[in-house]
């Protein structure tokens, strides 16, 4: 069964020049071990592929049960130098939240 990420965690996220955070908090250590097995680097920056196009770091915070992630290149440009509606990556917490996960 497939649920949406936002059923086992919470997310905050910020920005700063082209880069964006997004901070992940899973609801319990059940489902800190979920996250840290399928919401990766990789599939993260799958799930923004048309947004960002630099690298996506991933950092684990187990005392908290939390993963940030920055996502490099997810601006375009950042600030006042985007077109882009949202040029301050405050959708993207929002956005992850609707990321499919195996989940049951």
């Amino acid at each position: 069964m497939t649920i949406q990420l936002r059923t086992i965690a919470n997310a905050r996220c910020g920005d700063k020049g082209n880069k964006v955070n997004i901070a992940v908090f899973a609801k319990d250590a059940k489902d800190y071990d979920i996250l840290l097995g399928q919401v990766t680097p990789e599939r993260v920056a799958a799930h923004f592929k048309d947004l960002v196009f630099g690298e996506v770091k991933r950092y684990e915070v187990p005392t908290i049960y939390a993963l940030n992630f920055v996502l490099s290149e997810a601006l375009d440009g950042g600030g006042s130098a985007s077109l882009r509606v949202d040029n301050l990556g405050k959708c993207f917490a929002s956005n992850l939240m609707r990321m499919e996960i195996r989940g049951g």
